[in-house]
């Protein structure tokens, strides 16, 4: 269903409006983890990119860093899922809706200068065994995208037990080769990830037809 049409902005007001407090806090913090880890992410450099002041950033994250960081991975694993839900509903047809979803991953990375990579990783890695909430919110992150592709998956006729586990096996693939795009500056990785994930996914479902 189409959403209806929003008022027309008052008084010169932009017809965007400017993401709140909050909400710039938790962007700058998914990006900064991205690009420089858990480690190398401070609040204070947070509050700086965020244009928010270091009372801000503990007003709506009393628990620190870690609470702050669990929250951006949250960030993160909603971003990709809606790239996931972009690029695989693209087209009836599997094959082509999962070479859609390594070229768009592919144009997202290019467009970053090959830093934005998976928006969990780097977090996921430095944190394993440490920090509990961190770890919890990976593994929501992680089920969360196994969850959308098995669903296309299942709507393309591919029986349950297979659909979810390829959709391990696509998350597992698109993961590494974001990696190596970003070692190779290239999108090749991503786009030969895609072509054979198609072919792959189409054999499953072709068997079912």
């Amino acid at each position: 269903m189409k959403a209806p049409a929003k008022a027309a902005p008052k008084d010169g007001a932009r017809a965007e409006a400017k993401p709140g407090t909050r909400e710039r806090i938790v962007r700058a913090t998914s990006r900064l983890l991205q690009r420089q880890g858990y480690e190398g992410t401070g609040i204070k450099q947070i509050s700086r990119e965020a244009e928010a002041t270091l009372g801000s950033v503990y007003h709506f994250f009393p628990g620190g860093k870690q609470e702050l960081a669990a929250e951006a991975i949250r960030h993160g694993d909603e971003e990709f899922a809606v790239m996931l839900h972009a690029g695989l509903g693209s087209s009836p047809d599997l094959g082509e809706a999962m070479t859609a979803c390594t070229r768009l991953l592919a144009t997202e990375l290019r467009a970053s200068d090959w830093q934005d990579g998976c928006p969990i990783t780097s977090t996921a890695l430095e944190t394993i065994g440490r920090v509990p909430v961190i770890e919890e919110a990976v593994a929501e992150a992680f089920a969360h995208w196994r969850a959308v592709v098995t669903e296309r998956l299942l709507a393309a006729g591919i029986g349950e037990q297979d659909a979810r586990e390829l959709a391990g096996t696509v998350i597992s693939t698109l993961e590494g080769a974001e990696l190596a795009a970003q070692v190779a500056r290239s999108e090749e990785p991503l786009l030969v990830t895609g072509k054979h994930l198609a072919r792959l996914l189409t054999a499953y479902a072709d068997d079912r037809a």
